[in-house]
């Protein structure tokens, strides 16, 4: 039966297998890893490529519509007649298959015959069923249309311009089915004198089509949004102009989908990795030209590494053949290796078995009595000098060398023993401190982010609904982002003091202070953070009662005391009492809940420590008061005798 203990060369393979496999497995790994990198920045490169095509054909068509409105407006101011206008608005929706409408609408009174209003429109009705499109003409019924954005804008401006896309109905007018954005310009007589508006339609539905013409994965879509972020293209179509991509978003857990929202209203142009629904997805975003409108195009990454999870299978087919061919060329070539070992073994075997007739022999020449027992062994090999026939010159050398260097050894492996121990001892320390680092840093992160995206969602509600909102509500926010935002500036002034050398803070404890009014003070900001409880104050001192103290650390201390008082009570009594006895001020802070538990005293002062990861705070509200009141002369100690909840006892002295 093969033993593998007994088999030199399969061991050594196995060794040797032991540092190749992870070698190579690593490689296809990192190949694989590698190829992910390379999936996905082709996955862009395609994405933009797409994206950047969608936008010229779309700055094409626009192109079409302003030209073929540049191209005639001349001629109205030159041939100013209605019947001019109404063939020239026929004219450019017959000429141009993606104008979807046209209109020359004059300032009040230019044609007397007509009265104030006079409106040349044409527009292209879609017939189906292969038929061609009809054009229909007429000057359109009399509506108030001079604030409308198609004519007031280029109005405004004095210049040509593309407006928000809009729905053109007008109760008793001809109007278009679809909703259209029009490229608009201001008709003006040689003089400058301004006496209408020439408008062509680009219908949204035909923009739509235009853009989803083609799309680099099989669930990729674009979507289009203005200026305001709200919606103008959008596989959903329930959301275009109903919402905006702000309001469309959770301020608190999408925070990307907001960060795109004022990337592309800005008008800039670029890539971002986003969560949409709970899936990551490529977003390549850019402004269209001449608007100020923004395109981006959304591929999900499951589309993207579609063909990427394939190479999964082929990494694991190639690591098991490579596993084989590398068992066995190893193998081949350790037996190949020892096989002039596997001789010296044999010889051995002879001359334990007593067949000394079999090998030879001679003595170390000028050795003593007691060396003349060890003999070299001469093999038949022996006149070669390759690494046997050294090893066999070596072996009786390498007897007395051991027994000399076997003390010598078995002290370095005592030190060395000695040493590891401290190794894993400092190693555990470093990995302790790592842990309380990460733990730490994820706990600052999530204080400090949940009060911030607080603040910066109220902010984007304020700015997105002023005007509309009651002075009740807007007072509601105020209060709630003046919450958070002393939450941030407790949470900075506590890093701040945590991270001073040895807690070594200077204090200035020559300043007067009155300790009735300090505690009113402390009390008011406690009330605004929590008016729901229920805050007792009881002094037996005058209010010109002063000592001399620290004010700043001291209004921080005893407001760390009421902050971790309502924290763990029940919120319905948490009483400061004030005495004072020869030597010492006592400040008595309780209240009612479920205390501290014996298990956490020990804890208790230590920082960056709370009751569970999942509870608020950065863990340094005691261990900083402690150390403040320590600076400030006074002792903060917990009264373990009061069983209603907690009670802390701060002594200062009377001075």
């Amino acid at each position: 039966m093969f033993d593998i203990r007994r088999n030199l060369a399969t061991k050594l393979s196995l060794g040797i297998l032991l540092m190749a496999i992870p070698i190579f497995v690593l490689s296809l790994g990192l190949f694989f890893i590698q190829s992910r990198r390379v999936v996905l920045t082709e996955a862009l490169e395609h994405a933009n490529s797409v994206h950047n095509t969608t936008l010229q054909r779309i700055h094409n068509y626009m192109t079409t519509i302003e030209t073929a409105t540049n191209a005639n407006d001349w001629v109205a101011v030159e041939n100013l007649h209605p019947d001019t206008l109404l063939s020239l608005s026929n004219r450019i929706v017959r000429l141009n298959p993606h104008v979807n409408g046209c209109s020359f609408t004059t300032e009040p009174n230019l044609f007397p015959q007509y009265g104030r209003y006079f409106s040349a429109y044409s527009v292209r009705v879609k017939q189906g069923d292969g038929r061609p499109d009809s054009i229909i003409t007429v000057r359109e019924a009399e509506y108030e249309y001079f604030d409308k954005v198609w004519y007031k804008t280029p109005h405004d401006l004095g210049h040509a311009c593309w407006v928000d896309p809009f729905d053109d109905y007008n109760e008793g007018t001809l109007s278009a089915v679809d909703l259209i954005a029009s490229y608009c310009k201001p008709l003006r007589t040689a003089d400058g004198r301004f006496i209408g508006v020439a408008s062509t339609d680009l219908s949204l539905r035909e923009l739509s089509n235009i853009i989803s013409a083609e799309h680099p994965y099989p669930h990729s879509y674009f979507v289009m949004i203005g200026s305001e972020g709200q919606y103008f293209i959008h596989p959903d179509t329930a959301k275009l102009f109903k919402k905006t991509i702000f309001s469309d978003a959770d301020p608190g857990s999408q925070t990307d989908i907001i960060t795109l929202g004022h990337e592309m209203t800005k008008g800039r142009t670029g890539n971002m990795n986003v969560k949409i629904k709970g899936e990551s997805c490529l977003v390549c975003y850019q402004p269209v030209a001449g608007t100020d409108w923004s395109l981006a195009l959304i591929c999900p990454e499951s589309d993207v590494l579609k063909y990427y999870h394939l190479l999964a299978y082929i990494i694991i087919f190639l690591i098991i053949v490579g596993l084989l061919v590398i068992t066995l060329l190893c193998r081949m070539a350790m037996a190949r290796a020892i096989k002039p070992v596997r001789q010296l073994v044999e010889q051995t075997q002879l001359i334990a078995a007593g067949k000394y007739d079999e090998v030879m022999w001679s003595e170390l020449d000028g050795a003593n009595s007691s060396e003349k027992d060890t003999m070299f062994l001469r093999t038949s090999v022996a006149n070669r000098w390759d690494v046997v026939s050294r090893l066999q010159n070596s072996f009786a050398t390498m007897l007395h060398s051991l027994k000399a260097h076997v003390n010598e050894i078995s002290q370095a492996n005592d030190e060395a023993a000695r040493r590891n121990e401290e190794l894993v001892q400092t190693n555990q320390l470093a990995e302790e401190a790592a842990r309380q680092k990460n733990i730490f840093i994820q706990n600052v992160t999530h204080q400090i982010r949940t009060p911030l995206n607080i603040i910066l969602g109220f902010a984007q509600v304020l700015r997105d609904n002023a005007g509309q909102m009651q002075e009740e509500e807007m007072r509601s926010i105020a209060d709630i982002m003046n919450h958070n935002s002393m939450l941030l500036s407790r949470m900075s002034s506590m890093l701040n003091d945590s991270s001073t050398k040895d807690n070594r803070i200077p204090v200035n404890v020559t300043e007067e202070v009155r300790l009735n009014e300090l505690s009113q003070e402390v009390l008011a900001e406690v009330r605004i953070q929590y008016p729901n409880v229920n805050f007792i104050f009881s002094t037996s001192l005058p209010d010109n009662y002063t000592i001399h103290s620290d004010r700043l650390y001291l209004f921080r201390s005893m407001r760390e005391l009421f902050y971790n008082s309502v924290k763990y009570s029940d919120g319905t009594h948490v009483q400061l009492t004030i005495t004072a006895n020869g030597t010492h001020v006592i400040l008595t802070f309780e209240d009612h809940g479920p205390g501290i538990a014996a298990s956490d005293l020990e804890r208790l002062y230590q920082p960056f420590t709370k009751v569970d990861d999942l509870s608020e705070g950065l863990g340094l509200g005691l261990p900083l008061t402690k150390n403040h009141i320590t600076n400030l002369g006074g002792t903060l100690t917990l009264d373990t005798d009061y069983q209603k909840g907690c009670r802390f006892v701060v002594q200062l002295p009377n001075r």
